[in-house]
């Protein structure tokens, strides 16, 4: 019999690719469970402690941060912060008494997870990439149950626990296919011309914006239409070209929308965007991100790309063959066709709702 005031500590943070994923989580448990109490663990100085407030959840904040890959102040700092967080994450397990502990990955689930293991606490983490990150290999070892996006992940953790539920998505996105018109209308586009939506993340990326504008007239002289994302960090330099087939964006609220409307998706390939977009069942070029940590994106990317599933270009491969590649890709229906269904057979809508299920078994 399941108690009905669950007691859950979730921790992940420093990128919206762990925050996101535990908000999910959370909302998910508080719909089974709405008396459960449910406290989040991050670290003091990055994006969680602004993002879980407002998805209305209380955050404890711990003192540390990765190590670089060069010598730093930061790095030297290394060993007090590790310990500072240590005994905070006691502290806080100690006061909190939760059923069970959940990491998303980053920093902050290393300390928290480590500590609720060495207390017979069950864990479960979570890990969105197809390539795990350090902080999730070094906790596999104690950890009580681990719920993989990908299959590939499986070779990194022990089989025994392991399990494939996918990356926790937005659940409006499994509708986007009956709203193509209300789609075109809202963003004031035609029906009878193509719409490539262009993704850059949050903040934007640079180089994928300098690709947009370098093939501007190419874009518009095949009529195409543009959904152009270009970010926060670049859209007073980009808005310039907002007329006629090109929409420049700072941010996209209705990506539901903005997905129904689009024939063709340029993207980054973060581990939650890579699962959207399986969902979607769109045709797309990933162009991953060289500046993550071990090249998560390109490793996202592959898994995807490995099954004919979608295009990929690095960025220093981008002036020699997008133009010819891309524009072969809007031309040819038959490849469109061929890389949205394979897409969409990687799917995976349902994963917050099991990896809540396998968060029951543990506290049963």
């Amino acid at each position: 019999m399941m108690k009905k005031d669950l007691r859950v500590i979730l921790s992940g943070g420093g990128t919206g690719g762990h925050i996101y994923p535990a908000i999910a989580i959370a909302n998910e448990i508080k719909a089974r469970y709405p008396e459960s109490e449910i406290l989040f663990v991050g670290a003091s100085d990055r994006m969680e402690m602004e993002k879980v407030p407002q998805a209305g959840y209380k955050i404890e904040g711990l003192w540390i941060s990765g190590i670089q890959r060069k010598l730093t102040l930061g790095n030297l700092m290394f060993p007090f912060k590790l310990l500072s967080s240590l005994a905070k994450s006691r502290q806080i397990i100690r006061g909190f008494k939760p059923d069970v502990v959940i990491g998303t990955g980053g920093f902050a689930s290393g300390p928290l997870l480590k500590v609720a293991s060495s207390k017979g606490i069950p864990s479960l983490i979570q890990e969105q990439n197809s390539f795990p990150g350090i902080t999730n290999k070094i906790l596999a070892k104690k950890a009580d149950k681990i719920c993989a996006a990908y299959e590939e992940v499986k070779r990194f953790f022990p089989a025994e626990k392991t399990i494939v539920t996918g990356n926790p998505v937005r659940q409006d996105l499994l509708k986007i296919d009956k709203n193509r018109e209300k789609a075109l209308a809202h963003f004031g586009l035609e029906k009878d011309k193509k719409v490539v939506l262009v993704l850059g993340g949050s903040l934007g990326a640079r180089r994928i914006n300098q690709l947009v504008e370098a093939n501007l007239e190419k874009f518009k002289k095949d009529n195409i239409q543009l959904i152009w994302q270009t970010g926060k960090l670049y859209f007073e330099e980009y808005k310039k070209y907002n007329s006629g087939l090109v929409q420049t964006h700072l941010f996209l609220n209705e990506m539901n929308l903005a997905y129904g409307a689009a024939d063709v998706i340029i993207s980054r390939a973060g581990a939650g965007t890579v699962s959207e977009l399986s969902i979607v069942g769109k045709p797309v070029l990933f162009v991953p991100s060289p500046n993550v940590a071990e090249d998560h994106q390109a490793k996202n990317a592959m898994a995807v790309v490995n099954k004919n599933a979608a295009m990929m270009l690095k960025e220093n491969e981008l002036e020699e063959k997008f133009e010819t590649e891309f524009f072969a890709l809007m031309t040819s229906d038959k490849k469109q066709k061929e890389l949205a269904e394979n897409i969409k057979k990687l799917a995976l809508p349902n994963a917050t709702a099991r990896i809540v299920d396998e968060v029951e078994k543990l506290v049963k």
